[in-house]
C-alpha cells in the first residue's frame, strides 16, 4: 500500500511538471508570436530583465515617457526577484493570455510585461497629441470657445464635462480590418430614440473597409443614401453644441482620429444654425438666421435668374437698369449662359486655389485675384460688370452658410440651375426648384425625414425653425430624433 501511494505521488509530480513545463512553453510561444507580429518594427521595444524574468514589450511613440518611469522601470530596477510577483499584482496590473487582446493592447499604447508563464498589461498610453484650441471651422464670437481635437479620450471627456448624467452611454465599436479604429455612440438613454441607436450600431458594425480616418468618411458609410447630392449627418467641432444635441434626444457618432463629431438624425434646417444663435439675443439671433436663408436663395438662384433675364426675359429688367446692362453687354461675344458659366468656374478655381495654398498666400489669391481678373475680364469685352456683381454677391452668399459641405452642395446645384435656365428660362428654374425640393423631400436621415419640421409639419418645432424663439418658449424637445420622451426640459 506504501508502495502504490508512492507510485502514484510519483505520476503527480511528474503530470505537475509537464504542466508547468507546457504553460511555460505556451508563454515563450505566445511571446514570440507577439514579437513575430511586431517583426520589422524598428520602433517596438523589447525589454528584458534576466533576473527578475521578466520582459516588457512597447511602442516608445505611444506610450507617456513619466508614466512608463514611474510605473514600470525604476519599480523593476529596485525590485528583487521575490518582490517581482507582489509589484505585478497591482490594481493597475491585467492579467491576460489573448494573443488578440495583447496586440491590441500594445497598439494603444499599452505595455506587456511578461513575468515567467504569466502576461499582464498596463496602460501607460500618452502619445503626444494636440492641445485644446478653438474650432478653426466653427468660429464663434460668443460661449465657449472650446474645440474638439483628434483623441476620442479628451472629446469623451469634454462630453461628459458638460453632459453630467448617469444615463448618458456610451457604446464603443471597433471599425477597420486592416488600420483599426474605434467608434463611439453616444445617447441619453431614456430621451434619444433605442431603435435609432440600435440601428446606427448595426450599420457601423456592418461596415468592411480597410480603415476609417476621418468622420467625413464614417457618414458616407453609413447615411440612407450615399447617392444623394446634400449632407445627411450634421458633423461639428464644438463640444456644447454636442451637449445640446445630446439633451435634445440625438445620437452623436465619435470617431477616434477625426475632429469632427457626427449628429444624427439632421435636418436640412440645421446646417443654417450656430451656437451664437443661441448665445445671443433672441431677435439678434433670428434676424441672423433669416439673413442665411436669404443668402441660401441669392447662392442658388441669382445667377441662374440672371442668365433667364438676359436670355429670355428682358421685359422682367426695369428701364433704367435695361439702358445700362445693354450697353455693359454690347462689347460681350458670349451668350448670357456661357458668360456665367465662365465667371464661376473661374470663381471656383479662385476658390479652391486659395483654400489649398497657405493662409497669407491663399487670402491675397482670393481678394487680389478676383478683383485683377474681374477688372480685366470687363474690360477685354469677356464679361459684363452686371455679371461680375452677380457672381461675387453669389459668391459671398456662399459664404454665409455655416457648414462648408452643405455650401459645397448648394454651390454644385447652383450650376444646374444655371444651366437649366439658360436653356427653358424662368420655366428652367421653376423645374430646378421643383427637383430640388423633390429630391430635398425624399431624403431622410437615419430613417428620420429631412426636411422636418417643414415636411412633415411639426408646429411645436418652429419656435427653433427659421426663427429663435425665447427661451420661455422652447420647452420641449424637437419632434425629428422621434423621441418617445416628450417630457418638458428641466
Amino acid at each position: 500500500m506504501v508502495r502504490r501511494r508512492t507510485i502514484k505521488r510519483l505520476h503527480k509530480l511528474k503530470e505537475m511538471d509537464q504542466q508547468s513545463d507546457n504553460q511555460q512553453n505556451n508563454n515563450t510561444t505566445l511571446q514570440e508570436l507577439i514579437l513575430d507580429n511586431f517583426s520589422d518594427c524598428d520602433d517596438l521595444v523589447h525589454r528584458t530583465f534576466p533576473e527578475l524574468s521578466i520582459s516588457i514589450i512597447y511602442f516608445l511613440h505611444l506610450v507617456n515617457d513619466q508614466l512608463l518611469k514611474m510605473e514600470l522601470l525604476e519599480p523593476l530596477y529596485h525590485a528583487s526577484e521575490e518582490a517581482s510577483l507582489p509589484f505585478l499584482r497591482r490594481s493597475n496590473f491585467h492579467k491576460s493570455d489573448d494573443e488578440k487582446k495583447l496586440i491590441d493592447g500594445i497598439l494603444k499604447g499599452e505595455a506587456v510585461v511578461f513575468h515567467k508563464e504569466q502576461a499582464y498589461l498596463i496602460n501607460i498610453s500618452g502619445p503626444k497629441q494636440r492641445e485644446i484650441q478653438p474650432s478653426e471651422t466653427e468660429t464663434t464670437i460668443t460661449g465657449p470657445h472650446e474645440g474638439f481635437v483628434e483623441s476620442s479620450e479628451i472629446n469623451l471627456s469634454m462630453i461628459r464635462r458638460r453632459v453630467r448624467s448617469s444615463h448618458l452611454k456610451i457604446n464603443e465599436i471597433p471599425v477597420g480590418e486592416v488600420a483599426k479604429g474605434s467608434v463611439y455612440v453616444l445617447h441619453i438613454k431614456g430621451i434619444a430614440n433605442d431603435e435609432i441607436v440600435n440601428d446606427l450600431i448595426n450599420r457601423i458594425e456592418k461596415i468592411e473597409i480597410d480603415a476609417v480616418y476621418d468622420s467625413h468618411i464614417l457618414t458616407q458609410l453609413i447615411e440612407d443614401q450615399p447617392n444623394a447630392l446634400f449632407p445627411q449627418f450634421m458633423l461639428r467641432e464644438r463640444p456644447d453644441a454636442i451637449a445640446a444635441a445630446l439633451v435634445e434626444g440625438k445620437v452623436i457618432i465619435v470617431l477616434d482620429g477625426s475632429p469632427a463629431v457626427i449628429i444624427t438624425p439632421s435636418s436640412f434646417f440645421d446646417f443654417f444654425q450656430t451656437g451664437d444663435d443661441y448665445y445671443q439675443r433672441w431677435i439678434t439671433g433670428t434676424a441672423t438666421r433669416l439673413l442665411r436663408f436669404g443668402a441660401f436663395m441669392i447662392t442658388i438662384g441669382f445667377t441662374a435668374l440672371y442668365v433667364a433675364v438676359t436670355s429670355f426675359h428682358y421685359e422682367m429688367i426695369p428701364q433704367s437698369l435695361l439702358t445700362t446692362l445693354a450697353g455693359s453687354r454690347s462689347k460681350v461675344p458670349f451668350d448670357p449662359l456661357y458668360e456665367a458659366l465662365i465667371m464661376e468656374v473661374t470663381l471656383e478655381f479662385l476658390r479652391e486655389a486659395g483654400a489649398r495654398l497657405p493662409t497669407k498666400v491663399g487670402q491675397t489669391i482670393g481678394i487680389v485675384g478676383g478683383i485683377v481678373i474681374g477688372q480685366a475680364a470687363v474690360q477685354a469685352g469677356i464679361t459684363s460688370n452686371v455679371l461680375i456683381i452677380v457672381v461675387a454677391s453669389s459668391a459671398i452668399a456662399s459664404f454665409v452658410v455655416p457648414s462648408y459641405v452643405m455650401s459645397a452642395s448648394i454651390r454644385l446645384t447652383r450650376f444646374g440651375l444655371i444651366l437649366l435656365a439658360g436653356l427653358l428660362g424662368n420655366l428652367g428654374i421653376v423645374i430646378g426648384l421643383t427637383l430640388l425640393v423633390i429630391h430635398l423631400s425624399s431624403l431622410t436621415s437615419v430613417g428620420a425625414p429631412y426636411l422636418a419640421p417643414l415636411s412633415p409639419l411639426f408646429k411645436k418645432d418652429w419656435c427653433d425653425f427659421l426663427i429663435r424663439a425665447p427661451y420661455s418658449l422652447m420647452k420641449t424637445r424637437p419632434a425629428i430624433p422621434r423621441s418617445s420622451n416628450k417630457k418638458k426640459m428641466k
